[in-house]
């Protein structure tokens, strides 16, 4: 079974365990940088009593920064410090790091992008993340469009030996891994889609077995029970405008796929938006890790948006942040991060930026004239109060929360729990409790 050592691991080694030996229960994985969701994630599982898994991305966090400008420690540093103040015990914090390899890097040779990955994985491991997802799936200059499911184990067998000796040089518990070469694009896709379709039995079991000759291959063999998911496609997705939802009967053949591999389950990426009832029916069906990025930072931006409705009542306008106004030049002044994403006439892509499944706004929040708008509309909401009619009109569940004393009216605290709306799903789901 499931082999591993250290606190922070334990918690999840025991799901994945329980999960094993016949039980409905699993794990999500936040897989977001924004101090905002990482607060809500870990107050949502202090209410649970449960480990909370915070997974960084090679697009968030990498040895030059990522878009967050954090490095793999700085990242761990924040989190950290986040559940200290919430008096949230570090040992009840799992670390992962997320589609690590040549992602960041495609539109290089692939010796200099996995040269890159070589050291990206160090640094994760260094920094003490012990969920690596090794994801070498995507192409280089110079590979061909789509790439042998031998290259990319062969690829995944090298991060995996910088991972074990850089572990082994710090003196650090070596990680758990994620494999698989049915990687969904992160943060969603990026066309319109149509049908989605699982992944054929057969190539997750040409997956697995090419995986275990290249660990074979580079002698580490004794690394295979620390290997907890296989990465496949059970046919959920998301695009700017739609969500592709569950339909386990698409999936027969394929769950079948595990019942002889002692400690591996599935890990569904993009299941951002899936309806409860499905994420449930995932984790029954050994989709034993959900991850959920882009619909956090996408409740956030609701939360947000509303308070800055509300301070449109309130607050006189030379006063007032302007979030949304300040959003919209920020991205129209730096449109890298949407402008390949969001097609048709000006107002459809005006719509897209603020609202898509997508989130491509996501990526803004870390603009420093963002920031300092988004806390300008805290600041001035608390300064005036806000009239509980006005929370009942723009946040009725937090509204509710407020009547019944089990939320204080603070814009933060509105925010927080209108993101932890979209993870109590989540929660409910991997809890293995039929309601």
């Amino acid at each position: 079974m499931l082999q591993m050592s250290g606190q922070r691991m334990s918690g999840l080694a025991d799901t994945i365990r329980r999960h094993k030996r016949g039980e409905a229960v699993g794990v999500y994985s936040v897989c977001s940088a924004h101090p905002t969701v990482v607060e809500a994630a870990i107050m949502q599982a202090a209410t649970d009593g449960t480990h909370v898994l915070i997974e960084a991305t090679s697009n968030q966090v990498d040895q030059f920064g990522g878009y967050t400008g954090m490095r793999p420690a700085e990242f761990r540093d924040m989190v950290f410090d986040i559940a200290d103040r919430l008096r949230f015990p570090r040992e009840r914090v799992v670390l992962g790091g997320d589609h690590l390899g040549p992602n960041r890097w495609q539109s290089e040779t692939a010796t200099a992008a996995m040269e890159k990955a070589d050291t990206l994985i160090a640094a994760y491991v260094e920094a003490g993340y012990t969920k690596i997802h090794l994801d070498c799936s995507m192409s280089c200059t110079d590979d061909p469009k789509i790439l042998d499911d031998a290259v990319v184990a062969e690829r995944s067998a090298r991060l995996m030996r910088i991972a074990e000796d850089t572990a082994h040089s710090a003196g650090s518990q070596p990680p758990l891994y994620v494999i698989g070469t049915e990687v969904p694009v992160p943060g969603g896709a990026h066309e319109t889609l149509g049908v989605l379709t699982p992944t054929p039995a057969d190539r997750a079991r040409k997956t697995i077995a090419a995986h275990r000759a290249a660990f074979a291959d580079q002698g580490l063999d004794h690394v295979w029970p620390r290997v907890m998911a296989l990465v496949v496609q059970p046919g959920v997705e998301f695009d700017h405008l739609q969500v592709i939802d569950y339909q386990r009967a698409a999936t027969a053949d394929l769950r079948r796929v595990l019942d002889d591999e002692e400690h591996l389950v599935f890990e569904a990426h993009s299941t951002d938006y899936q309806r409860p009832a499905q994420l449930k029916e995932l984790v029954e069906d050994h989709w034993a890790v959900l991850k959920v990025g882009p619909g956090l930072t996408f409740a956030m931006r609701e939360a947000l948006f509303a308070l800055a409705l509300i301070e449109n009542q309130l607050v006189p306008r030379p006063s007032r942040s302007n979030l949304i106004e300040v959003i919209e030049r920020r991205m129209l002044t730096h449109p890298d991060y949407w402008q390949g994403y969001y097609d048709g006439e000006p107002q459809a892509q005006q719509v897209a930026r603020r609202y898509s499944y997508s989130d491509r706004l996501r990526y803004y929040w870390a603009d420093e004239e963002v920031d300092a708008a988004r806390r300008t509309l805290l600041e001035n909401l608390d300064r005036v109060g806000i009239p509980m009619p006005l929370i009942s009109q723009f946040l009725p569940q937090q509204y509710d929360r407020i009547r019944t004393g089990d939320l204080d009216s603070s814009a933060q605290s509105l925010v927080i729990d209108h993101i932890r709306d979209a993870m109590r799903p989540y929660a409910r789901a991997v809890s293995g409790v039929n309601e």
